[in-house]
């Protein structure tokens, strides 16, 4: 895996078939600004480019913000378009197309932009001092990079729909309660609960796992009769690849599959 980011954000491999992804601006919050919209995007493509990359978590440098939202010194200075890459959106990766499986390992803060980045994974890993929220309208602004879709997703209508109108934050074990939150651990055991998550599904057939979640993130956007044609196209190609083989062959010989990702 080459690493194609820069120091705003670093990315590393972690064990085998799991990839590191670290927002490092301790400094400034882990704000976004347009280093860190290049790096993002560079690490998405870096991991959705490796073969051998099967899950990927994100988290933050320091202990007390996942990440602040976009940098408002960057847009004081007339550079908010540094902010969006015209393939991933907002932090080069709320919108950007990517098939692997995305932890955030959250240990501190998701406020605003960063709960976004939060919500655009698909795991979320907290521990009890991390809380969420999305204050764009206390400074008279709007969540629109995926917030106001993507928390009502995930969250009952009302409390969602409470969060964006109040701009107020939601505590840890709430949103634990409410399922926004996989696992709820002590800080000092976020980023290896994240990694045990990640290991449990880089042991599974990585062609599977993509595109069950193909089919799954879009269970929002399409009706009934759409995502069952999703269903037949993925069976189609499935039972084209050597892991729809390797499963059945494995089970008979009674021995742990070993995945080849074809």
């Amino acid at each position: 895996m080459t690493d194609n980011t820069n120091n705003a954000v670093t990315l590393e491999r972690l064990g085998d078939h799991i990839a590191l992804v670290t927002l490092n601006r301790p400094q400034a919050r882990n704000a976004v600004n347009g280093d860190v919209a290049q790096g993002l995007e560079a690490a998405v493509k870096a991991t959705e480019a490796d073969n051998d990359i099967r899950a990927v978590i994100l988290q933050g440098s320091g202990d007390k913000v996942f990440c602040a939202g976009a940098d408002l010194k960057e847009i004081s200075a007339g550079n908010a378009h540094r902010l969006v890459t015209r393939e991933g959106g907002f932090a080069g990766f709320v919108h950007a197309p990517r098939r692997k499986v995305w932890i955030a390992a959250l240990n501190g803060l998701a406020l605003a932009g960063g709960l976004e980045i939060a919500l655009t994974c698909d795991l979320r890993v907290a521990s009890p001092r991390v809380a969420f929220g999305l204050p764009e309208v206390k400074r008279g602004l709007v969540a629109l990079a995926g917030g106001l879709y993507r928390l009502p997703r995930n969250l009952p209508r009302a409390i969602a729909l409470e969060l964006i109108a109040t701009g107020n934050t939601l505590d840890a074990q709430r949103a634990y309660d409410f399922g926004l939150v996989n696992r709820l651990v002590e800080a000092d055991r976020v980023l290896d609960t994240a990694r045990e998550l990640a290991e449990t599904i880089a042991a599974n057939a990585p062609i599977a796992v993509q595109e069950s979640l193909v089919i799954a993130r879009l269970t929002h956007d399409l009706d009934e009769a759409a995502l069952i044609a999703a269903g037949d196209k993925a069976r189609d190609y499935l039972v084209t690849t050597e892991d729809y083989k390797e499963g059945p062959r494995a089970f008979i010989e009674k021995r742990e599959p070993v995945w080849s990702g074809r």
